[in-house]
């Protein structure tokens, strides 16, 4: 007899986290798994943050933190909302968290009842959709392709807000599409919102500074959207901590205090030693990470040249992070190698077993036509997947 709450049985298993168990579950077996499913920078923190830990530790810091965070740590994340996005803040509205995605859980927590709507421009991290459902939302996918850059138009988010409509969530540069949007068309999407004045927007930007156009523009900036908007961001990615586990938001004040009640009942203050390193991450200038930007540009453009020479494979140039969402359709209803590949699922689940490549499914990411690709490995790795890829479907 199944005890469990409806709300657990009704939760979906993170796709990127079971791929990455079914790998590791292969190379226990002995087989030779090329893990490209993670979205996980393949650096290592940089030293100048592995030193304030020490010094942290070495300082004594062992105790409980503030629920929202230690004070100096909230003032350096204002200074970089300032210096890297023209976000002016003060204390009362940020909130540090054990890592973005629990900064996620906790908007979506205090603002979602029951019923609300939550548009989510597909495709989108692959979450973002169970924790709207968690929280009694209801999840409104709208559809873009490789045509539109996987991004949303203004004409598809005026057809899309119904008189239930609370949020709009969306990443940029994108996870798991790599497109970034830009300064125009951010605020075409927000002079549709300016006639829909209830409707607040989730703007996930911990890819921020992995962006091959330069230039990333927040949702916030914009005059009329700043009181409504709850910019989320985190050092996981750009600096290259993503075991660290430290997410922060700007937010208005009332958002921020909401959170910080939800988060005092649920983890309490994120871990200190981690705290006081993000101090010193932030406190640095962006430039301190080029060397990693540089490098994922340039395995970029590797194995995008390596996925043009598979036919059936469509893939756009993604500007930002470290992924590519190849449409691989053209392979639907074909039988190779005694497997019928009917959908983006059965693809990746071919390439893991065939080619010994673990890829995540579109379809975990609201797109069943594509696949994710990260391409946070080494250049070896990268040529000798698609190898794989190429010989498994010919």
């Amino acid at each position: 007899m199944n005890q469990l709450s409806d709300r657990i049985n009704n939760l979906s298993t993170s796709a990127t986290l079971a791929m990455a168990a079914k790998a590791r579950e292969l190379r226990a077996e002995g087989k030779d798994i090329i893990g490209l499913s993670l979205g996980e920078p393949d650096f290592n923190t940089p030293d100048f943050i592995k030193d304030a830990a020490i010094e942290a530790i070495n300082q004594n810091y062992n105790s409980y933190t503030p629920v929202d965070g230690y004070g100096d740590l909230k003032n350096a994340i204002i200074t970089k909302f300032k210096r890297d996005n023209n976000l002016s803040y003060v204390p009362a509205q940020i909130v540090v968290s054990t890592g973005a995605k629990q900064s996620l859980s906790n908007v979506a927590a205090v603002l979602i009842n029951e019923g609300d709507e939550v548009i989510l421009p597909c495709p989108y991290w692959v979450s973002y959709s169970d924790i709207v459902k968690l929280n009694g939302g209801i999840p409104v996918e709208v559809k873009t392709s490789i045509e539109t850059d996987f991004k949303m138009t203004a004409e598809q988010l005026e057809a899309a807000i119904t008189p239930k409509t609370k949020m709009i969530w969306y990443s940029s540069p994108c996870n798991p599409s790599g497109s970034v949007y830009s300064e125009q068309e951010l605020r075409s999407l927000a002079k549709v919102l300016e006639n829909h004045p209830n409707i607040f927007v989730v703007s996930d930007e911990i890819y921020e500074h992995i962006n091959f156009k330069g230039g990333h523009f927040s949702m916030a900036n914009i005059d009329h959207m700043y009181d409504r908007t709850i910019t989320v961001n985190g050092v996981s990615k750009a600096f290259a901590m993503t075991g660290w586990r430290i997410g922060y938001i700007g937010a208005p004040d009332w958002i921020a205090r909401a959170c910080n009640k939800m988060q005092g009942q649920v983890t309490s203050g994120a871990n200190c030693i981690a705290q006081r390193a993000v101090i010193t991450a932030l406190e640095t200038d962006p430039s301190s990470i080029s060397y990693m930007v540089e490098k994922f540009k340039e395995r970029r453009k590797l194995i995008l040249g390596l996925l043009n020479e598979i036919d059936g494979f469509k893939s756009n140039e993604p500007e930002g992070a470290f992924y590519v969402f190849p449409d691989v359709s053209a392979y639907f209803g074909k039988t190779i190698k005694g497997t019928t590949i009917n959908n983006a699922t059965d693809m990746s689940m071919f390439l893991l077993q065939e080619a010994l490549v673990a890829t995540v499914t579109g379809e975990a990411f609201g797109n069943p036509d594509c696949i994710r690709i990260s391409y946070a490995a080494s250049e070896e790795n990268i040529k000798e997947a698609i190898k794989r890829i190429k010989d498994a479907l010919s």
